[in-house]
């Protein structure tokens, strides 16, 4: 494998979160993560704007495509079934990646949190 370990934080977002919620969500991360990475239509949400991370957009055939633990009924289905949190980050982190942390669900319900860890291409 290419690259070094890197840890991944997806992030599954309602277009109603904030940039605290967003902050209190990364409070529940049990490991730093390098990057976060969030389905290719929300990479632009405005809460994102305050933190100092690389986003990755995950495009949306990519985020259906990953095999998720917590399945997550009642999101839109251009998501696919499972957690969009940990889609996204089991998409950004490459081939082979694990789930490190399953779906947390910030205070506040607006801001989903997962970490896995990959090794980067």
């Amino acid at each position: 494998m290419g690259g070094h370990a890197m840890i991944v934080a997806g992030i599954g977002l309602r277009a109603s979160a904030t940039a605290a919620d967003l902050a209190a969500a990364l409070t529940l991360a049990r490991h730093l993560p390098q990057a976060l990475a969030l389905p290719a239509d929300k990479a632009c949400h405005p809460a994102l704007a305050a933190l100092a991370l690389p986003v990755h957009a995950v495009p949306l055939a990519d985020l259906a495509q990953q095999n998720t633990s917590t399945p997550s009924p009642r999101q839109p289905a251009r998501y696919g079934g499972g957690s969009v949190a940990e889609a996204a980050a089991l998409a950004a982190a490459g081939p082979g990646a694990r789930l490190l942390q399953p779906r947390t669900i910030a205070p506040g319900g607006r801001v989903t949190l997962a970490l896995a860890e990959g090794h980067a291409p």
